[in-house]
């Protein structure tokens, strides 16, 4: 490897790790209480050396919240791609089990887009997680829209669907969250799991998950098992 590449190399892993150590100290501590040189120090190097990577701590925020959005996107093209080979419940499983994998990090990114768009802090940045956002919401909706045309979902506009992911996950992270449930949630991951099922099933009109169950299980087994609701929001 020649020296050009590897120096861009490790400038790239340094970066990764000052992202790394951003995000854990914005868990640890809260985006209030986070300094460049708090950063600086969890990877061991200069606070000048940030400014090489990133004008601000803002945008360091705003890196986080663009790679997590990639990462969703990747995860939604695959799926979608996996759903026409088969796998129909793939893009409502990459979505819900992308955003609830980690109740505090959705949190916590949740937070940092809302002040900064009400600070108007990097708005062509912005606008661009929106339309990155959008894609998915456009590639999501578009296999809703098959769905019905299929007759396997419940005809509403495909936005009804996209909307009630969102609105699912808001809820179900701030009532991860909650602590006047606190005494009401005995199993946090467990509630997690419900509503992610909750979701993936949501509209369905096929019963096809119920019929391949009731063939492979004996039906002692299946009445006894809550998860063999019938159907799958993909048809």
């Amino acid at each position: 490897m020649d020296k050009a590449k590897e120096k861009v190399q490790r400038f790239r892993a340094r970066e990764q790790r000052i992202l790394d150590a951003a995000l854990e100290l914005l868990l640890e501590h809260g985006e209030e209480k986070v300094t460049v040189e708090q950063i600086a120090e969890r990877v061991d190097i200069g606070k000048g050396t940030i400014y090489k990577h990133f004008i601000s701590k803002t945008e360091i925020y705003m890196r986080l919240l663009m790679d997590y959005e990639k990462s969703l996107t990747e995860r939604i093209k695959v799926a979608v791609a996996t759903a026409e080979q088969g796998d129909i419940t793939a893009p409502a499983r990459a979505y819900f089990e992308s955003r609830m994998a980690d109740p505090g990090r959705d949190r916590l990114f949740q937070r940092l887009e809302e002040k900064i768009i009400a600070l108007n802090l990097a708005p062509e940045m912005i606008a661009e997680l929106h339309a990155l956002r959008n894609s998915n919401a456009s590639a999501l909706n578009r296999v809703f829209e098959r769905r019905m045309e299929q007759g396997v979902l419940k005809k509403v506009p495909a936005y009804y669907y996209y909307s009630t992911y969102w609105a699912l996950v808001q809820g179900a992270v701030e009532l991860y969250h909650s602590k006047s449930f606190a005494d009401v949630i005995e199993d946090r991951a467990g509630l997690m799991e419900f509503i992610m099922d909750v979701g993936v099933h949501i509209g369905d009109m096929s019963g096809r998950r119920g019929q391949s169950q009731s063939s492979q299980e004996p039906s002692s087994q299946s009445s006894h098992n809550p998860s063999s609701t019938p159907g799958s929001s993909f048809g």
